[in-house]
């Protein structure tokens, strides 16, 4: 058998392998080499890590059975020191192992810029796993990061620290975000989303020095003086080629390790790929090149004739829920002409650029679901000049009248690109349908489309609707975990169809895998039988996340976050005197909140009990910042002391906290109410929000402002506060009614078809809205507690009613 050693256990190495498994089981015994103490992952998923969307093993792609199972010596964690090409030996930290074949796949290492103080304690560069690892310890909230850099992992970066609560600024040299990728109105668009993220970007700043404090980063002082406090400095300004090693052992080494179209050095038994290599003069940092030399390096340790060729690549990212697409060249030039299209409402700008009838360039924000047909027409080279006037409107509109929605998708060639990861194209997808692969799951099987980062499965699924016609099964709903086959719903379908009134009934009459459940599916059945039989039905608090079985926000280091509920974001002398003498007593730490709140840090969790108690002797509840249900209501101070405010906002938004406060629901809840459309309540990007006008109230709904940026869809203007209440009630019982545990408003409504059925049911029919209505208060007549009243320290506990208090203000 022969003995491959590839020290480098990357993305490119990874697929190399798979390749070579694949074409020639059983023929090399394989040691594998890795500086990172574990194996392959799917390092453009850390960003996914980074922001709490995905756990580690969630991107691992080549697990310890893997490498198992097809013999691989793993040495992980180990460095090597040194090849020998005349010995044909590789030495690593812990001895030496002979080759007849060696692969060198050694990547990239990021450029540190060489400021005073880059040695400092906290300044760290995102490569890999440990880099995102520190900079998850180091996001508590409130801390301070620094991200020099504002390309594609600089802003990665960002947006993950950010969203763990992190204050963020990012510093760019150049005049606008990712200029190698978009030209400077689309880098104005991504800079605007990410400032409204919150977010603070400087661009055209030069950074100077790294000031520290006792070893420590402290802050990054800018050429013109700023300085820029921060707890962590990361640095993401670029990648240069591994090649040490390839240069020490004698190998022909430029910027890179030089390799033919073969992928051999100038030692023809050592192979090198990835992002080490210099081909040409060209380096590679996009991953689908990385693939297509993984494939060829395959090919030829085995014998077979195969060649790299550099294509034309396209990047298409999603950056914070930004889509950005560009390919080609947007450079401008003496016989360049630009074709521009922008919709500042929508938050969509396209440019085209055309040289001589030829398209060589596009940049897409906002929409770029014609950017796999842009790509096309940039690689082929073709003549765009019979379509000149409506080129920007993609391929639905060549021809006549728009088409149908899957007009682009038929009307891409063969070898139109679909999944730019893993260079699949269309006619690849094709031919895998038309041999039987008929499934998303089986396309990512047979050719690895959408497999890598998935932005590209929504198309992958258009190519299989196109492809298959009525043959075509739109994908079905996952069963809710491993224990049942059934999707979520099925399940809240049949507990109320069967009158399924207990965990154990669910189980039982729908054939559950094992006897109790799991941590997945016991949480929503306790959500959908406390929904659906309010009377009958007793929660189960060990069925809930340990934050709503804790009544609190557990934090990194074990210690609890305690916020208490301001209505409507409105406070007193005493409320404020009382949040002091508890922070004061229990040492917390105290942010104010987005929401319009105070949230107090780092309380123990034996002291949880006593704090709730300090707290309810004030008149002070739950802001349930723990739970799925109503979180805040942000308001305005409305027409109480604004001149532009057009109705009482704050007011409103009291009552209708107070009407709601306590629902539980599949997903937490926010909700925010602006005296006039300069929307400082920022309701358009509320779960429902709603917009005071002179004519009345306008009800918005299926906002998101977290890793996807939505804004709400109008529901219904009303004239009257009553309208406003009732149809918000209606429609939170109607979501609490009809959608899957853990899917927020907006996924719901996709769900439902659009807001035609929900305006249907809530704002249509007035009968169908008091049912809700009803339901509804029959739940919060049994469920709107206070939970830290009932588990307080005896002596202080105190009744109270959010209902009774509505009440009482009505009467007075």
């Amino acid at each position: 058998m022969k003995k491959l050693v590839v020290i480098g256990a990357g993305m490119a190495s990874g697929r190399m392998l798979e390749h070579l498994f694949e074409a020639a089981p059983g023929e090399w015994d394989v040691t594998l080499f890795n500086a990172e103490p574990r194996g392959n992952y799917n390092r453009i998923m850390l960003s996914p890590v980074l922001s709490g969307e995905k756990s580690f093993e969630e991107i691992v792609t080549h697990d310890a059975g893997w490498y198992e199972a097809h013999g691989v010596t793993c040495r992980f964690g180990e460095r090597v020191v040194g090849i020998d090409t005349l010995r044909m030996e590789v030495t690593g930290e812990k001895g030496a192992v002979a080759y007849d074949k060696l692969v060198i796949a050694t990547g990239s290492e990021p450029f540190m810029i060489p400021l005073p103080g880059r040695d400092l304690e906290g300044v760290i560069a995102y490569r890999d796993l440990e880099d995102t690892n520190r900079m998850i310890e180091a996001a508590a909230p409130g801390a301070r990061a620094v991200v020099i850099g504002g390309g594609l992992l600089g802003l990665e970066a960002a947006a993950g620290m950010r969203l763990r609560g992190m204050e963020v600024t990012v510093v760019h040299l150049m005049g606008h975000l990712m200029e190698r990728q978009l030209d400077a109105a689309a880098g104005y668009l991504l800079r605007r989303a990410l400032v409204d993220r919150g977010i603070e970007v400087l661009c055209s700043a030069n950074s100077k020095e790294i000031v520290g404090e006792n070893g420590k980063v402290r802050a990054l002082r800018l050429e013109d003086g700023t300085e820029l406090p921060c707890d962590l400095l990361v640095m993401a300004v670029g990648i240069r080629p591994a090649s040490a090693l390839g240069r020490a052992a004698g190998l022909a080494v430029g910027r890179g390790i030089q390799v033919d179209a073969q992928m051999r050095s100038s030692d023809p038994d050592v192979l090198a790929l990835g992002e080490c290599v210099e081909f040409k003069g060209q380096l590679f940092g996009l991953v689908a090149p990385l693939y297509d030399q993984a494939k060829v390096a395959a090919a030829t340790l085995i014998g077979e004739n195969a060649s790299f060729t550099p294509r034309e690549v396209s990047t298409k990212l999603k950056v914070t829920g930004c889509d950005l697409f560009s390919a080609g060249d947007f450079a401008e030039g003496p016989e360049r002409e630009d074709i521009v299209f922008r919709d500042p409402a929508r938050g969509v700008y396209k440019r085209l650029v055309l040289e001589r009838n030829r398209l060589v360039g596009a940049v897409l924000y906002g929409d770029v679901a014609d950017g796999n047909w842009f790509f096309g027409l940039i690689k082929d080279a073709a003549d765009v000049s019979e379509m000149r006037e409506t080129l920007i409107f993609g391929p639905a509109f060549q021809g006549g009248a728009p088409a149908d929605p899957m007009a682009a998708v038929a009307a891409l060639p063969a070898d139109a690109e679909i999944c730019g990861c893993n260079g699949v194209c269309k006619g690849a997808i094709v031919t895998a349908i038309q041999n039987g692969a008929t499934t998303l799951d089986a396309i990512k099987a047979t050719t690895k489309a959408s497999a890598s980062c998935g932005n590209c499965a929504g198309l992958v699924e258009q190519v299989l609707a196109v492809t298959l016609g009525d043959a075509f099964v739109a994908p079905t709903a996952r069963p809710m975990c491993g224990c049942t086959e059934h999707p979520h719903e099925d399940v809240r379908r049949l507990i109320k169809a069967k009158a399924l009134k207990s965990m154990p009934a669910v189980m039982q009459e729908l054939g559950w895998k094992t006897p109790n459940g799991c941590h997945s599916c016991r949480p929503a059945l306790n959500y959908y039988l406390l929904a659906d039989w309010p009377l009958e039905y007793k929660d189960d608090p060990q069925s809930r996340f340990v934050n709503e079985r804790n009544h609190a926000n557990i934090q990194k280091d074990g210690t609890y976050s305690v916020m208490p509920r301001m209505w409507g974001g409105m406070t007193t002398p005493d409320e404020l005197l009382a949040i002091a003498a508890a922070a004061k007593k229990y040492n917390a730490t105290v942010k104010v909140t987005g929401g319009q709140r105070i949230d107090l840090l780092g309380i123990k969790k034996e002291d949880l009990p006593h704090i709730w108690a300090d707290l309810n002797a004030a008149g002070m509840v739950s802001g349930h910042a723990y739970t799925k249900g109503l979180r805040t209501v942000k308001t305005c101070v409305g027409t109480d002391w604004c001149r532009f405010g057009t109705q009482d906002s704050t007011g409103l938004g009291i009552k209708l906290e107070k009407r709601l406060w306590g629902a539980w629901t599949p997903h937490k809840f926010k909700l925010a109410v602006t005296g006039c459309p300069r929307n400082c309540a920022e309701a358009t990007c509320k779960d429902l929000g709603v917009i005071c006008v002179d004519s009345g109230y306008e009800i918005g709904v299926g906002g998101a402002a977290g890793m996807e940026l939505k804004e709400t869809e109008p529901l219904a203007k009303v004239a009257s506060e009553e309208e406003v209440i009732d149809i918000t009630v209606a429609f939170l019982q109607l979501y609490r009614e009809s959608a899957n545990y853990l899917d927020r408003p907006y996924k719901w409504i996709a769900k439902t078809g659009g807001l035609d059925w929900i305006r249907a049911q809530v704002v249509d029919d007035l009968a169908n809205r008091a049912c809700l209505i009803a339901r509804f208060d029959l739940s919060q007549s049994i469920y709107q507690k206070d939970p830290w009243a009932e588990r307080a320290t005896p002596h202080y506990q105190r009744a109270w009613s959010p209902l009774a208090d509505l009440t009482k203000e009505a009467a007075e």
